[in-house]
């Protein structure tokens, strides 16, 4: 490569002539493609934001100048241009690079970005220090189309325009965000683009009135008001101005001399915030261009030449998202109340076949986790049966919503919660280990987490006839090949059960913790230590009359959970027995996620290395019950 292998940072790309840079973009989508396709990646999103980034590191002084992504996944180029080129094989990889922006991994990431619409108030915060401080440095934000769609970043852009303070917005404009981007602010910025031809008529207006001899300046001045009015009527960049931006736009966002421009332009604005509108296509060089959008978003390896992605010979069985999209047809086939919705997601979460088979009952609402939720409690007002699936990492940003008004108005809400334990390759952002916690803690919501894929199928029909508000919690991946051909079945809301008897300790498993903990019970059994293996099914409400059953007949009590111990299921199983006066004589060991933050790599290293697989919940089993067998009284402790 002529370029890029000679640029350890932004300040040597800063030497080359602006003539260069087309070069080094092309080089630099050459390397994401090369490195992507033997160990996959975020592909498409990298690739649709490469010019973008070469021309934000010649143009800005980073890292003095401080650039703020959004989300991080579009981030592949800026990472390689910041002295990261030669570990870019390890992004995601266990030990590697993160997927997203993290401060503690360069200088260059100067905010932690892994959820969307983060950007605009990080880098107005930014702007208002600098401000206050009296120091002299810009603030680049850098977002997406459809992350400008959230909710935080609209409240962002209210406050900028109110404060006036001097910020840059790069709008990344592919009209994407993993799904076609949906939305009245999505047709919006289509229609600026197609209101072009009206700014360069008003431009070729003034210049012919300037060019009247001797009046020439005041009636252009006269007939300033005169255009604006019609502006207001028909150019829809004047909402822009209306907040208080300027607007430069839009751009060709693979022009890297075109953006350098644009953005030299944007950094002499000193009255405020402006936007520059750029125009992009995500996955821009991909080898196989058609429009797969959820494919090439974020892709496992890949073959280089044709992009299609390199077959496996092993088949696995269906993940937990694709039962699930599957079965949200059949119950939205036989009952006419059911809706769907999806916050931007809905190939992850398997909205997608939804949206085809139901597209007058399911919607996809864009990135707005809150509004989705508080969407679903007012259809819920009028009798729909609404069922939105989230990412549980995602569900964070809705617990408000959740709480004020679902829960609180006691409304037939249901929500699937994809992707809840350690997920793996995305890392810290994306785990979703708190839902347990966060959700038991108010009233008027079941919280069920299945052991299986058939066991999801019943706990959907549950969640959804179940009067009132339901959470389902599920993992990322594939099911445990069960066979899911019969049709799902109502259970007993907060009934447990016990799939294996034994004497000397119980595991009480819950989700998908359940398996492992089987597993572990075989290989016990083999050290001569026979235990009772439950399935909780439910974390509220608990089977309070199978537990304190559990309590009388075993004095040892292991809780298994892929979630912070911290407020989990474990300490709800614990709460029960101090409340029932259950603990005397008993031994409760809760195991879970720690107090710690779990870093990306491979989903079951991650889980061994905190002991929830099969060996390692054997482990502390086995020690446990060794322990007070040698012990001459047993001791009354609840431990983590």
């Amino acid at each position: 490569m002529r370029f890029l292998s000679e640029i350890n940072s932004p300040a040597d790309l800063r030497q080359l002539r602006v003539d260069d840079l087309q070069e080094v973009a092309d080089e630099v989508r050459q390397f994401i493609i090369d490195t992507c396709s033997r160990i996959g990646g975020h592909t498409g999103a990298s690739l649709g934001a490469v010019e973008l980034a070469v021309a934000m590191h010649y143009v800005f002084d980073t890292p003095n100048d401080r650039l703020v992504w959004d989300v991080g996944h579009q981030a592949y180029a800026h990472k390689i241009l910041t002295g990261r080129r030669d570990e870019l094989h390890t992004i995601k990889q266990p030990g590697g690079l993160s997927g997203f922006l993290r401060r503690d991994e360069s200088e260059y990431d100067t905010f932690g970005a892994g959820h969307a619409s983060t950007s605009l108030s990080a880098a107005l915060g930014m702007a208002i220090a600098r401000d206050r401080k009296g120091e002299d440095f810009h603030v680049c934000a850098l977002i997406g189309d459809s992350s400008l769609a959230g909710g935080m970043a609209m409240e962002a852009i209210n406050q900028a325009g109110h404060l006036k303070s001097r910020l840059i917005v790069l709008l990344n404009d592919n009209e994407m965000s993993i799904a076609p981007a949906v939305g009245a602010l999505s047709r919006y910025l289509n229609r600026i683009k197609e209101a072009q031809s009206y700014q360069h008529l008003k431009e070729e207006i003034g210049d012919a009135l300037e060019s009247v001899p001797g009046i020439g300046g005041s009636l252009r001045r006269a007939a300033k008001s005169f255009k604006d009015a019609i502006a207001a009527a028909v150019l829809p960049g004047a909402l822009v101005n209306e907040l208080g931006f300027k607007y430069i736009g839009y751009v060709d966002g693979h022009n890297v001399p075109m953006l350098v421009r644009a953005l030299e332009e944007a950094k002499k604005v000193d009255d405020g915030p402006v936007i520059v509108h750029a125009l992009t296509t995500k996955g821009k060089g991909f080898p196989n261009p058609e429009k797969n959008y959820y494919a090439y978003h974020a892709t496992g390896p890949f073959d280089p030449k044709t992009g299609l992605p390199f077959k496996s010979n092993k088949a696995a069985p269906p993940s937990y998202t694709e039962v699930f999209g599957r079965t949200m047809c059949e119950l939205m086939e036989s009952d006419g109340r059911i809706v769907a919705l999806t916050a931007a997601m809905p190939d992850g979460t398997g909205i997608d076949k939804v949206l085809e088979r139901f597209p007058d009952r399911s919607f996809d609402v864009g990135i707005a986790e809150q509004h989705a939720i508080t969407f679903c409690a007012g259809m819920a007002c009028e009798g729909l049966k609404p069922v939105a699936a989230i990412y549980s990492t995602f569900l964070q940003r809705a617990f408000d919503q959740v709480i004020h008004d679902v829960c609180l108005q006691d409304l037939d809400v249901t929500i699937a919660m994809d992707r809840a334990g350690i997920v793996g390759a995305d890392g810290p952002t994306h785990h979703g280990l708190l839902d347990i916690p966060y959700l038991r803690g108010y009233p008027n919501i079941v919280l069920m987490a299945p052991r299986n894929e058939a066991e999801l199928r019943d706990m959907m029909l549950t969640a959804i006839e179940h009067r009132g508000a339901a959470a389902i919690r599920y993992p990322r991946g594939s099911g445990s090949g069960v066979d899911i051909s019969a049709p799902p079945k109502k259970l007993e809301i907060g009934r447990a059960e016990t799939l294996r008897s034994g004497t000397d300790a119980a595991i009480i498993a819950y989700g998908s913790m359940v398996d492992p903990s089987l597993e572990a019970a075989e290989k016990l059994a083999k050290e001569g230590i026979d235990v009772t293996v439950v399935n909780a099914r439910f974390v509220k409400p608990l089977d309070e009359k199978l537990l304190s059953a559990i309590a009388e007949e075993h004095e040892v009590v292991v809780t298994v959970e892929e979630g912070y111990v911290a407020g989990g299921f474990g300490s709800a199983v614990l709460e029960y027995f101090e409340s029932a006066h259950l603990l005397n004589g008993i031994e409760v060991v809760r195991m879970g996620v720690p107090d710690v933050i779990v870093t990306h790599g491979d989903p079951k290293q991650l889980l061994a290395g905190f002991g929830l697989d099969a060996d390692g919940i054997a482990k502390r089993v086995g020690e446990t019950i060794k322990r007070r067998r040698n012990q001459d009284s047993p001791r009354i402790r609840a431990v983590k």
